[in-house]
């Protein structure tokens, strides 16, 4: 049996916006019933640009109801702009965290809230770009396993079929999967010396991590009734402090390698580490 948080449970239990939207301004339909997982979100946006309704409808296990919930609590009042920045880790963490084989949930909303904003706008959504097929089991191509693999510092075929279900039924794709692993770890190799970005100084460092907590990791945390503490920086780790419900949450070590952490890598620096100071 899954090992799910308590929030977890209670959308899946009491699910948030499930049903239709009439006349939605954009709609985003991800998945196949046939692969196990499929989810449609509604979007309405109001003059101002802002989501001011959002409703689902999903065919899915626990975790795929529960993200689903949770997705469409997370982008109502945001302006369209504001929600297209949250990822499949922002939705884990707002849940508490996810079973690491339940994590292609969370990367379904992901993709449904892309596919309904490019819906809104009249574009193309990324996920329907051509691709080659690599599992035919699941039907997911080799572009959205190399996008997934890249926004999720994916390293094995275990991961990428957490995370996409790629390779789960026949494993015939497990070569493919590992050349297009590959082709990500080549492009995350870091830049010749010559061509490095300048060092930061540390008060840089210091501006930039208390920036990017305030702006991208507290405000996730307090809307589920925790927080965070800056206590120190020693070179590239950062020394922290849950606060509130966080500091008594099961989930708190995802919270702070799957979200902090990432966060930190992502808008500071690709190799900072994240510590917890306990009070």
């Amino acid at each position: 049996m899954w090992d799910y948080t308590d929030k977890v449970k209670e959308h899946f239990l009491n699910p948030r916006n499930a049903g239709d939207l009439e006349n939605a301004d954009g709609v985003g339909e991800v998945g196949s019933m046939a692969c196990g997982d499929a989810l449609k979100l509604m979007i309405k946006v109001d003059d101002q640009g802002r989501i001011a309704d959002a409703k689902f409808k999903t065919f899915g296990c626990a975790s795929a109801i529960a993200s689903s919930s949770a997705l469409t609590e997370m982008i109502k009042g945001k302006t369209v702009d504001e929600a297209l920045k949250i990822s499949n880790k922002d939705i884990a963490a707002y849940l508490g965290g996810l079973p690491r084989e339940k994590m292609h949930c969370s990367v379904l909303g992901e993709q449904a809230l892309s596919a309904a904003i490019a819906d809104f706008r009249g574009e193309t959504p990324k996920e329907a770009e051509e691709g080659e097929i690599v599992c035919e089991c699941f039907g997911v191509t080799d572009k959205e396993i190399e996008r997934v693999a890249l926004a999720n510092n994916l390293t094995t075929v275990e991961e990428v079929t957490d995370y996409t279900k790629a390779g789960g039924g026949c494993e015939q794709c497990h070569d493919k999967i590992r050349e297009i692993l590959e082709k990500v770890q080549a492009k995350r190799l870091p830049l010749p010396e010559a061509a490095a970005p300048q060092r930061m100084t540390n008060i840089q460092k210091m501006r930039l991590v208390e920036e990017t907590i305030n702006r991208e990791i507290r405000p996730a945390l307090q809307a589920d009734g925790g927080d965070l503490e800056l206590i120190d920086i020693e070179g590239n780790t950062v020394f922290v402090s849950l606060r509130g419900a966080c500091a008594s949450c099961a989930a708190s070590d995802f919270t702070m390698k799957q979200f902090v952490q990432q966060k930190l890598q992502e808008f500071v620096m690709p190799d900072m580490v994240v510590e917890e100071v306990k009070p």
